[in-house]
């Protein structure tokens, strides 16, 4: 029996890490705390050939660990296999005018490059097709960052990587998201009916860990609805209510931060960033997923990129906004549970009830560039409601 798929929601974690220090979470308090819960670790020596950066845009590879080990990760009963499920390629423009993010699944079919470890020894490319998460298991972040920059000629600026513990703590200390659910959930110990609601950290872990009876059980699907999860935290933590709580901050700042590694050098680092990136608003971050078809000739249960994928690239090195051909394929920020798309800072979501008593259709125009957003059968396909 194929083993559950779990470690996509640690990415969860690092995402909000990541999102809530540059939309002005990250606030210039407590640093003394928040710096000792940092590992920082340069990968430089890593990485070769690399790419040439031609802006000042910011790309921060985003990645989550599966390991159990430690204080809080013992969220089940099995153990990490020392991967990462999914990736989430986070671009800041350079003019701090938009933002998204983009989301590798763990089973894209690549053929990964050479790799380096710490002493400079190489590991050798892979021979044929392998899963995109292989990277991370063999060489760790500086391996697939090694991938990303090889296979996209993408320049990768920064990197976070954290554990699973983070996004209870993170989604308490905001006082909990709003979720809407269009189909009941009896699943990794989420017992939820239809509708829309308020879910805690343990909810909302359950949530992004669900498989079965939603989002077909499919991992590109699953992710859409993990980046509606991130997007309404990300709308939760811009709220007035957030912003107005000294407590909440401090409480969020220290789940953020709590098992980081990045080469971030501290968080003065890290709030230069945010500082840089307070006028992005909800509505204009994006989420997105690599291009992909069904194709399990080149890996067991793997999807192929399609030739799309270069173009979506192509928009990140030359630092410019999705276009409508992404964008049709994009949840927002800004998006309440229902997929309307409601202004930077305002409350998401309804009162809980039946998923269509207050339905709109995802759209609406936003930061980068036009209108768009999923169809409600995309949405129906990755269990968000519509």
């Amino acid at each position: 029996m194929e083993r559950p798929r779990r470690t996509v929601l640690s990415v969860i974690v690092a995402s909000l890490v990541l999102l809530g220090l540059l939309t002005g979470v990250g606030v210039v308090v407590v640093y003394d705390n928040w710096n000792g819960n940092i590992d920082h670790q340069s990968l430089d020596r890593q990485l070769k050939h690399r790419p040439k950066k031609h802006n000042k845009a910011l790309n921060i590879l985003v990645l989550g660990d599966d390991t159990r080990a430690g204080k809080g990760n013992g969220i089940d009963d099995q153990v990490g296999g020392g991967g990462s499920d999914t990736t989430i390629l986070f671009h800041l423009s350079a003019d701090r005018s938009f933002a998204y993010g983009i989301s590798i699944p763990r089973d894209t079919a690549v053929k990964r490059p050479t790799c380096y470890r710490e002493d400079g020894s190489a590991i050798p490319a892979s021979t044929g097709w392998a899963k995109w998460n292989d990277a991370y298991a063999i060489g760790g972040a500086a391996c697939t960052i090694q991938q990303l920059e090889q296979l996209t000629g993408v320049p990768v600026d920064r990197y976070v990587v954290v554990d699973f513990n983070g996004l209870k703590t993170m989604v308490d200390a905001l006082g909990g998201v709003e979720t809407c659910l269009p189909v009941a959930i009896d699943s990794y110990g989420i017992h939820l009916a239809a509708g829309t609601h308020l879910l805690d950290g343990a909810q909302s872990l359950a949530y992004a860990r669900a498989r079965h009876g939603i989002s077909e059980g499919v991992d590109p699907y699953r992710t859409r609805r993990q980046q509606a999860l991130i997007g309404a935290m990300i709308s939760k933590a811009l709220g007035k209510d957030m912003l107005a709580r000294l407590d909440r901050l401090v409480a969020f700042g220290n789940a953020a931060t709590s098992s980081l590694r990045t080469d971030f050098k501290n968080i003065t680092a890290m709030a230069r960033v945010a500082l840089s990136a307070r006028s992005i608003g909800a509505d204009n971050i994006k989420f997105v997923t690599t291009p992909w078809v069904f194709d399990d000739t080149r890996v067991s249960g793997g999807v192929a990129w399609t030739p799309a994928v270069g173009r979506l690239w192509r928009l990140v090195i030359d630092d410019k906004p999705l276009t409508p051909e992404f964008l049709d394929q994009s949840i927002s920020a800004g998006e309440s549970p229902t997929g309307a798309v409601v202004p930077s800072g305002s409350p998401s979501g309804s009162p809980s009830g039946s998923p269509s008593a207050s339905a709109t259709q995802s759209g609406g125009s936003g930061g980068s560039g036009g209108s768009g957003g999923l169809t409600p059968e995309e949405r129906a396909k990755a269990g968000l409601c519509f």
